[in-house]
């Protein structure tokens, strides 16, 4: 039975999903750190989720499109290639650019992976395994 107040525990997966401290929410929520721990196992899912969210939105507000990163990344990419293809490898530039060209490839990696979201079908009984759920990219 949950005698916590839902708002408390929405408050407790708003906070961490933003990244706090287990102390720091205990200070704010005035719940002592076993619970939120408790809370924490119980609320993976939703935490992960919101965190996720949270970051699109922040990337959003700061008018940060991911198509459109990646795709002028992508085109520096290009860009290098073909500048790459040019240069005698020799030159002291060129390692500068093979590194640029690989934390390009790194970059539009990150950005390319989907959004992952994931809710609970059912909750489970023991502790030792985890809640079966589904996954889902966005």
């Amino acid at each position: 039975m949950n005698t916590e107040p839902q708002e408390t525990v929405d408050r407790f997966i708003d906070l961490r999903a933003q990244g706090w401290s287990f102390n720091r929410i205990s200070a704010e929520l005035g719940v002592c750190r076993n619970t939120l721990i408790a809370w924490s196992r119980k609320h993976c899912r939703e935490i992960q989720n919101l965190r996720e969210l949270q970051l699109d939105a922040v990337a959003e507000s700061c008018r940060i499109n991911r198509a459109a990163c990646l795709e002028q990344l992508s085109e520096d990419a290009r860009r290098i290639r073909e500048e790459l293809a040019k240069r005698d490898f020799n030159e002291i530039p060129t390692t500068r650019l093979l590194t640029m060209a690989s934390l390009l490839r790194t970059e539009i990696t990150r950005l390319a992976a989907p959004v992952r979201l994931s809710q609970e079908i059912r909750p489970c009984s023991s502790e030792d395994y985890p809640n079966p759920s589904v996954d889902w990219q966005a």
